[in-house]
């Protein structure tokens, strides 16, 4: 049977750890251990850490793409502790986004894929944004349309446009995420694109660009010819 959090060597513990080498030196299920508190019966918080690592295959970054529900279900965690963890993920990955600004202007997709890379390449489902952009091409406005479940999302030119018009928008670029890692455009990627496009023409707001993030690759429509 493992040893309880309690029966390991004071200096062994995580939050002794801690406080005595510093976050930095703690392995990934020591600071899962520390984030969850206790453990269950016949387990410490530690054998509890390392099961939810196995659902990432050891992996962080991996673990922060599971389904937050199928984490709760491990025995030892729970809702309470699930959105423990889940907040955890959501600060680290918003820190990320916050360590460098914004571009001043979009110059072409690699801008894109800069400004949007940290917060939609490990999501679990779609997100579908727009980036509303001034007659200079500088950023009005990060505008999330919508949220998918697993790998879809549906947009209508409707929502798409009506955002840009609130905004002032003298044209747009809109973004999305493949959550399997794979950025190549799908038939229905195609089909939305060709649908905002011709909607962009009709209200004199152009779509200047379509960019498809996934892992840590892009493709955007411009670049290859698509719009």
């Amino acid at each position: 049977m493992p040893m309880r959090l309690a029966e390991h060597l004071e200096r062994d513990r995580p939050r002794e750890r801690f406080w005595a080498v510093g976050p930095g030196a703690l392995t990934g299920q020591e600071l899962l251990a520390i984030l969850l508190g206790t453990g269950t019966h016949g387990r410490d918080a530690l054998a509890v850490a390392a099961e939810i690592l196995t659902r990432g295959d050891g992996s962080l970054r991996r673990l922060a793409t599971r389904p937050w529900a199928e984490l709760a279900q491990i025995s030892g965690v729970g809702r309470a502790k699930a959105a423990r963890l889940a907040a955890a993920i959501e600060l680290g990955r918003r820190i990320g986004t916050e360590t460098e600004p914004p571009p001043e202007r979009i110059r072409g997709p690699g801008d894109v894929q800069h400004y949007y890379a940290l917060r939609l390449r490990d999501l679990p489902v779609e997100e579908f944004h727009v980036l509303a952009l001034g007659s200079q091409s500088q950023i009005l406005a990060d505008l999330v349309i919508t949220r998918g479940i697993l790998n879809s999302s549906l947009v209508h030119p409707r929502e798409v446009f009506r955002a840009a018009i609130a905004e002032a928008a003298a044209g747009i670029i809109v973004v999305h995420n493949h959550p399997s890692g794979d950025p190549t455009p799908s038939a229905d990627d195609r089909a939305v694109t060709r649908q905002l496009v011709d909607a962009g023409r009709v209200l004199d707001i152009p779509v200047y660009d379509h960019v498809v993030v996934g892992g840590e690759r892009y493709v955007s429509f411009a670049e290859a010819g698509l719009l």
